[in-house]
């Protein structure tokens, strides 16, 4: 009898287990809705989007589509890069599924597949015009490779060191039945508004005639001027037997040629900027244009340095026809002033645009009109009077020494 009840224990045990093990195996088996090649979103319209929020931990990012133009609200309605948002619906849109996952609840965590408020997730969340929810999908941990072919996945092997994102782990909405691989590391999904901003910038084209820079040390200011794009720079008021050094000031015929800004700057503290007492730059261009440009302090994260610009244009608008010119050659050379003209209106219109903005760019792009009027001339080279030489050895040989006699022979 004895052993007759450890016998139903043990096989009330063992039932017990099986009934477990099998209710997990069908927990299990019931998790993936999605299978390989299926279309992360399904059947999605890319035209129905009209906004987008990427959300990850406390940051959160709100791209939206005001009638055609898209802005990022995040920075006072900057305008945002249509470039990198299309190409980021689009890729969702066409994400499909390389490994499905058959993961209970508990595992999501070792995935980052948990929602930003609790977890370390992405929510990336497509908004429709109406601002209503259309698709939501979770981003979580990037599957890395490293160059011998291993996973570094949670269920593979492969260490971290030297490893590269070859696809992430998503999950649609908060359902743990679609959670999946896919081969697209999503990269471009940051919740940082600096990153959807649209970058296109002022662009000073040469030639310049003129940049005068001055600073809240008037030593420290200084006017560059020439006659025309070959002429070599000069400074103005050269004092004394100061010449202006051509090396160093070479650099201001391609001044703000290319400059790049990273961020704009919502409601600016004019006074922890350094825009209060700014270093100001007015560049003028044989075209036309005069740029008024402000420079704050440099700033400890990136050493980017705050940025206001102003814009004129002052245009020719007539052309000055030549003394033998033929009557077909005056209709085509109209027709040129004319489209040069209307050019150069266009641009101005853009960039004046740029003036109600406070940027912070790059410190390489501003960095001519960061020197003091110093730094510009040719050095003094030290004068070193000549070393004196040894005594004795003018007039014949040192005293003391011997002299010697010498045979030719």
């Amino acid at each position: 009898g004895k052993q007759l009840g450890i016998l139903v224990i043990a096989a009330g045990i063992l039932g017990g287990l099986g009934w477990y093990v099998r209710s997990k195996g069908q927990e299990v088996s019931e998790q993936s809705r999605t299978g390989m090649g299926d279309k992360v979103l399904g059947t999605f319209d890319v035209n129905s989007v009209g906004g987008i929020r990427v959300t990850a931990g406390s940051n959160s990012v709100n791209v939206v589509k005001s009638g055609d133009v898209w802005t990022v609200k995040e920075r006072g309605g900057y305008a945002a890069n249509f470039t990198t948002i299309s190409d980021f619906v689009r890729k969702l849109a066409e994400l499909k599924v390389t490994k499905p996952l058959s993961i209970g609840a508990s595992r999501l965590t070792a995935l980052d597949l948990i929602t930003p408020d609790k977890g370390a997730g992405v929510l990336v969340e497509l908004l429709g015009g109406d601002g209503k929810l259309l698709k939501s999908v979770l981003l979580g941990k990037k599957v890395m490779r490293e160059s011998q072919g291993q996973d570094n996945s949670p269920f593979g092997g492969g260490g971290a060191a030297g490893g590269f994102p070859v696809g992430r782990y998503i999950m649609l909405g908060n359902d743990p039945k679609t959670a999946a691989v896919v081969n697209d590391a999503l990269g471009g999904s940051e919740a940082k508004p600096e990153d959807w901003i649209a970058k296109d910038f002022l662009k000073v084209e040469p030639p310049i005639l003129q940049v005068a820079v001055v600073k809240s040390v008037e030593t420290n200011s200084f006017t560059l001027s020439r006659t025309n794009e070959a002429a070599a720079w000069e400074l103005t008021e050269l004092k004394g037997e100061e010449k202006t050094d051509a090396g160093k000031v070479s650099a201001f015929g391609t001044l703000l040629s290319a400059p790049t800004f990273t961020d704009v700057v919502v409601s600016p503290d004019l006074a922890a900027l350094g825009l209060d007492q700014p270093v100001t730059a007015t560049v003028r261009t044989t075209a036309g244009f005069t740029y008024e440009i402000k420079l704050g302090k440099e700033q400890t994260s990136g050493g980017d340095i705050p940025m206001q610009v102003g814009v004129k244009g002052e245009f020719t608008k007539e052309r000055t026809v030549g003394k033998d010119e033929k009557p077909e050659d005056k209709t085509k050379l109209d027709k040129e002033f004319a489209e040069k003209l209307t050019k150069l209106q266009e641009k101005l219109k853009s960039e004046q645009a740029y003036s109600k903005w406070t940027y912070l760019v790059s410190k390489w792009s501003v960095d001519p009109l960061l020197k003091n009027r110093s730094e510009l001339l040719v050095d003094k080279k030290a004068e070193t009077p000549p070393a004196a030489a040894p005594p004795g050895l003018p007039g014949g040989l040192p005293e003391g020494l011997p002299g010697l006699n010498f045979d030719p022979k």
